[in-house]
């Protein structure tokens, strides 16, 4: 499930990016009616058998995953990851590469199914990947590392992509809300532009207002968690800033936006190498290595860790248990 909203959601959307195993789940995806480059889905999948978590205090708990495993071939990925998400939270996930971070965005999202383990949203257990079916609870958005936008279509139409497929909505109407979120991400007068005429900072600004957009003509607008796979990687130090504090600014308890509003993303989670990413946009860390969790804490506590992983990791060494 991308983004957070109470029942009624539009249908399932997809963004990924140009990795073969993307492509593949991309070309499913249109036979199945989802769209490339963030996912929109809702709990219809969720396992009746898999009930309602009945910790009281676990009633904030948005996304849960429960001793999670997967594996491609003969490649362990993940050897057993637990934690929660909460409403109001965000968090990062880092750890060397191929480690396992993108795969549990993944599953997260429903685009894997772990091999062993559980994935709770909002309580219920998930059962299975993603489906075309009408659903209703949160709303999860992937953003994947590289922008994906489609290169025939403008920006216009590829950040109000799902919504003239699939919604109700005169093309007037989602061309002003195309307006208003390219704004709320602090870029104007470039609808008409091709993705081959922005810079690599500008495509992700576009992604990001693709996967922040929805249509207004539902009863009930729910809250959205958003993932975000690398957001800054490959942008330099003054374009990775722009997107950090975008991250932040759309985020509900976080500043406004660039249009004065305050943001509508419930929740967050980033997966990233930038120690600027970690110390700008994030406020709970996870450290994913060999396939666990080793360490979690607050940002804050990063640099000041006694863990050794983290040290090395915090200080780029080359001495310390991590072997490249």
């Amino acid at each position: 499930m991308l983004s957070f909203s109470a029942s009624l959601l539009p249908p399932p959307s997809l963004y990924c990016d140009g990795s073969s195993s993307d492509r593949s789940i991309v070309t499913t995806s249109f036979r199945r009616k989802l769209f490339c480059c963030c996912i929109a889905t809702k709990s219809d999948n969720l396992s009746k058998s898999g009930g309602a978590i009945s910790k009281e205090n676990d009633s904030d708990v948005l996304i849960e995953c429960r001793d999670v495993y997967k594996s491609f071939g003969e490649k362990h990925i993940l050897k057993g990851v637990s934690f929660k998400i909460r409403h109001g939270e965000a968090v990062g996930v880092i750890g060397p590469s191929g480690t396992g971070k993108s795969t549990i965005l993944k599953i997260m999202a429903g685009l894997l199914a772990p091999d062993k383990g559980e994935v709770y949203i909002r309580g219920q257990k998930r059962a299975g990947l993603i489906s075309d079916e009408e659903i209703s609870g949160l709303r999860i958005g992937l953003v994947f590392q590289s922008a994906a936008l489609f290169d025939s279509l403008n920006v216009r139409e590829n950040v109000g992509f799902l919504l003239y497929e699939s919604s109700k909505m005169s093309e007037d109407h989602i061309s002003e809300l195309v307006t208003q979120t390219l704004a709320a991400v602090g870029l104007k007068g470039v609808e008409n532009r091709l993705p081959s005429e922005l810079s690599g900072g500008m495509k992700k600004r576009v992604a990001l207002a693709r996967s922040l957009i929805f249509d207004t003509t539902k009863e009930v607008i729910e809250p959205e968690v958003l993932l975000y796979d690398e957001p800054t990687a490959g942008l330099d130090p003054i374009a990775s800033t722009v997107v950090e504090d975008l991250i932040r600014s759309v985020h509900m308890t976080g500043e406004e936006d660039t249009l004065g509003k305050p943001g509508k993303i419930a929740s967050y989670l980033v997966v990233t190498h930038q120690h600027s990413t970690i110390q700008r946009a994030v406020d709970r860390l996870l450290f994913l290595y060999e396939g666990k969790i080793v360490w979690q804490g607050m940002t804050y506590e990063f640099t000041t860790s006694t863990n050794p992983i983290v040290q090395q990791f915090a200080t780029g060494s080359l001495d310390g248990p991590i072997r490249y």
